[in-house]
């Protein structure tokens, strides 16, 4: 082949050879490229309205809307006067952030100048009639209640907390505004997933985006654990859970991997569950 046919081929080779140069060079030290693994998360912790308020959807329950926001279950009931059993209607609007957080504030008045204009005299006007009061029907509501939350009857404080599950640590805690706000362990499908401490489950379902099949037990007045991307929920709402029983399977719903997301509440706000399990 003459010299110049050889260095036209060698040129229409370089892009291939680029492609690949490249393609080596992203790949991780197993010779896979990383996964950047963006649904841990969820849209649980995203932040209060500007409003103040939330709208109940059907289904919702007291303690579930709380976990999405990242606040206090015991501040948004005293907030809107709720009661145990905590029912709630769908439609209903839920002050979910202090008061001062979203108050309206008035503007403030405009003093207007005097006129030159000499002002004209009133008009007279006619008596207007009577107001007659009418009584408003009472007001019922047009959708059945939203499930109430159950009365979880709770220790007075954690006795104790221990791992959730067996299996490698693949996620820590961040707490700088990410959207991870707990620790992931890596398992097997069916793996038993068990409550990290005594308490009572609030909510079990797939009502939070992006944690899948999730439970969330309530084990005092301050703290809330949370269990999520279970394959299979082996507990209901109103259970009584005690330390280390199996509670769901592991599995992937709401993400990409078999794996438990487990988070720690304090008063409605994440913590980092590490400081409170036992060391391996």
């Amino acid at each position: 082949m003459p010299d110049r046919q050889i260095a036209v081929h060698s040129i229409k080779k370089l892009p291939l050879l680029v492609v690949v140069t490249l393609l080596v060079a992203c790949a991780g030290p197993s010779g896979m490229a990383p996964i950047d693994d963006r649904s841990r998360g969820g849209r649980a912790g995203q932040p209060i309205p500007s409003s103040g308020m939330h709208t109940v959807q059907r289904g919702e329950t007291l303690y579930q809307i709380a976990f999405r926001y990242g606040t206090d279950w015991k501040t948004v009931a005293a907030n809107n006067r709720l009661s145990q059993p905590f029912t709630i209607y769908p439609g209903q609007q839920l002050q979910v952030g202090k008061p001062s957080d979203f108050a309206v504030r008035t503007q403030p008045s405009i003093r207007a100048r005097p006129s030159a204009v000499p002002a004209r005299p009133p008009l007279l006007s006619r008596p207007s009639p009577p107001a007659v009061a009418v009584s408003a029907p009472p007001v019922r509501p047009s959708a059945k209640p939203a499930t109430p939350a159950p009365i979880a009857k709770v220790p007075a404080s954690v006795a104790g907390w221990d791992w959730p599950a067996q299996g490698p640590l693949i996620a820590r805690f961040q707490s700088d505004g990410s959207l991870n706000k707990g620790i992931d362990i890596a398992g097997n499908l069916g793996q038993p997933v068990k409550a990290a401490a005594a308490g009572a489950v609030v909510y079990a379902g797939q009502g939070l985006i992006g944690y899948g099949e999730m439970l969330i037990i309530k084990h005092d007045g301050t703290y809330l654990s949370a269990y999520a991307h279970n394959n299979r929920l082996l507990v209901k709402e109103g259970d009584q859970v005690k330390l280390g029983q199996t509670v769901a399977e592991m599995g992937s719903s709401g993400t990409d991997r078999v794996k438990l997301h487990f988070e720690i509440r304090r008063s409605g706000k994440p913590v980092d569950p590490l400081s409170y399990l036992p060391r391996l």
